[in-house]
């Protein structure tokens, strides 16, 4: 009887969409033991049982795994097969059928029941191939299915027929596998010839080096624009008034039958604005619900779509080169425009790098590079009445800091930067409905794993305020700001907390008359100095306490450098 079903294949061949089609709306995302490589689990049921089906990651090879993505696919392989009782679905790109025959002998060599989904069956048509899967069927001595996943289309005879995976009996000589495959594609596969489809000329386009960059730099503003647009309409329009006309005064007013000062500071706050104390019922919930979650909706909206058209792999192609100087990948580029908009979901969008150095370097940029979008807002405000010479100078030291740390860290700390080898899919519609999955389940994980962390970070912060102890940090901190920084003492209390709301705290300088060297200083340092608090927050999730911490003490560090030289030289 079969209890597990594991679906293997290259990478963008659809294997997700036939996960989907197959399991439904009941999935769990999970990493893989020891590592970031996130795997989808579901259920489908056979003969009246339920069976589990796991998508596991794209992989090549299982003889020389490329990357730790392989490396756990190999891992659930050999769980499978101590464990018994599971079947593999080899899902295969019919219109790239001589690279994918590569690991489906790999897996007939490993003598376990098996199953062929011949995916994207119908734009063999449109690419002029024709191949005779019955004949491939014979030849490798394996049920063989066409399907067309994002149509549906194969799907109920791939699942009507599951039980019919076997061992192939099919033989070959390991060291002959590619000459084996090229006699198999003699056999079963014709090409007719035809003309580049429109399609075809737009990947072109976006791959080749120069028109790659242009058409990379006009996509990433397009998609900064959207995420902007969206999050900040979501902010305005809907989820704003809802928390502050709806929620919060009725939170207000159950809090208040209670009749407790204390408690009414530890629900709602000091103050009863969002932002300006430490309420956990208040700004606990302001931070994650009104200002994280529409920015991170609008992002894993536009990336998924970018995912499913087969862009992103272009993308880290054409920036590849570039970033690799500062040891990561191209994929890195993706996270840290986001970081433009908002430190949170630009933190959590670096899962997709697979490796913990690549992580690190990634987030450096992301929090050194620029401000967020709020922040970005505010400086300019501050300082264009002075003249565009000082934003230039505040927003280039950002860039050029940023890159010279990455790039000096890349080499103290010195890790093994592997080559990118991904396939570049042909663009395609994207499947709306595995698109909405994805953001669904993104978000469900933003909210069980990021909130409970931030309303705790709300409360610890909170109680701080409550005994006073920030207060005092306020008085131990007056000789750094006038003596190393030449700032008055009046804006200390705006510096200390600044970490809650650094837009706001940037505004708020405003009344103090500072001139453009002291505002250059107290920006760049509320830049710099540490990072918000939900980004503290999403750090401690994403990195764990001690290489946060680490993090954070540099920027803390690094801020206070780069203020007192602005200082001494301006």
């Amino acid at each position: 009887m079969i209890k597990k079903i594991l679906l293997f294949g290259n990478p963008n061949v659809g294997k997700s969409v036939i996960f989907t089609r197959l399991t439904g709306t009941t999935v769990i995302i999970s990493n893989y033991p020891g590592t970031t490589v996130e795997y989808h689990q579901g259920e489908i049921r056979l003969n009246n049982e339920k069976v589990k089906v796991i998508d596991v990651p794209g992989i090549y090879s299982l003889i020389e795994p490329t990357n730790p993505a392989e490396k756990v696919a190999k891992e659930m392989l050999e769980k499978a097969k101590d464990e018994g009782s599971f079947i593999v679905i080899n899902v295969l790109d019919a219109t790239n059928l001589e690279r994918n025959l590569n690991l489906t002998l790999q897996l007939i060599k490993e003598r376990i029941p098996m199953i062929i989904a011949l995916n994207l069956w119908d734009e063999t048509r449109h690419l002029g191939i024709d191949i005779d899967y019955k004949k491939l069927s014979q030849i490798l001595d394996l049920p063989i299915f066409p399907t067309c996943a994002i149509t549906g289309e194969g799907i109920k005879d791939l699942k009507e027929n599951l039980n019919k995976a076997k061992i192939s009996n099919f033989q070959f000589k390991e060291e002959e596998r590619w000459q084996e495959i090229g006699r198999i594609i003699k056999e079963v596969q014709k090409i007719s010839h035809r003309h580049h489809t429109f399609l075809e000329r737009i990947e072109d386009f976006t791959i080749k080096p120069f028109t790659g960059l242009i058409s990379a730099a006009i996509i990433l503003f397009l998609t900064f624009l959207l995420v902007r647009l969206i999050g900040e309409s979501l902010i305005n329009y809907l989820f704003n008034p809802l928390f502050n006309n709806l929620y919060l005064p009725n939170m207000i007013k159950l809090i208040e039958k209670i009749k407790s000062p204390l408690i009414f500071n530890i629900f709602i706050g000091k103050e009863i604005e969002p932002l300006k104390s430490f309420g956990i019922l208040n700004t606990g919930l302001y931070i994650p619900f009104v200002i994280v979650l529409p920015y991170l909706f609008a992002f894993y909206l536009i990336l998924s779509i970018l995912e499913d058209v087969g862009y992103l792999a272009r993308l880290a192609i054409v920036f590849d080169g570039f970033v690799h100087r500062l040891g990561i990948h191209g994929y890195s580029l993706i996270p840290i425009i986001l970081g433009i908009g908002c430190k949170v979901p630009a933190i959590m969008a670096t899962r997709i790098l697979e490796r913990k150095r690549e992580r690190i370097l990634t987030t450096l940029l992301i929090l050194l590079s620029s401000p967020c979008l709020p922040q970005t807002t505010m400086v300019i405000a501050l300082l264009a009445p002075y003249g565009i010479k000082y934003l230039f100078l505040i927003f280039f030291l950002l860039i050029f800091l940023s890159l010279i740390i990455t790039f000096i860290l890349n080499r103290i700390f010195k890790g093994e930067v592997q080559e990118i080898f991904i396939e570049i899919p042909p663009y395609r519609l994207p499947y709306f409905l595995m698109v909405f999955k994805k953001l669904y389940f993104r978000i469900k994980l933003f909210i069980k794993e990021a909130v409970p962390l931030i309303i705790g970070g709300i409360f610890f912060f909170g109680m701080l305020d409550i005994l006073k102890i920030i207060e005092f940090l306020e008085k131990i901190s007056k000789p750094i700001f006038e003596k190393l920084l030449s700032l008055p003492k009046e804006i200390v209390p705006v510096m200390i907390t600044g970490f809650l709301r650094k837009d706001v705290s940037i505004a708020l300088l405003v009344p103090f008359n500072l001139t453009p060297k002291q505002l250059i200083i107290s920006s760049i340092f509320l830049i710099l100095y540490l990072p918000c608090l939900s980004t503290t927050l999403i750090l401690i999730r994403e990195f764990k306490i001690r290489d946060a911490f680490k993090i954070i003490i540099f920027q803390l560090i690094l801020g206070l450098l780069i203020s007192l030289v602005l200082n001494l030289i301006l």
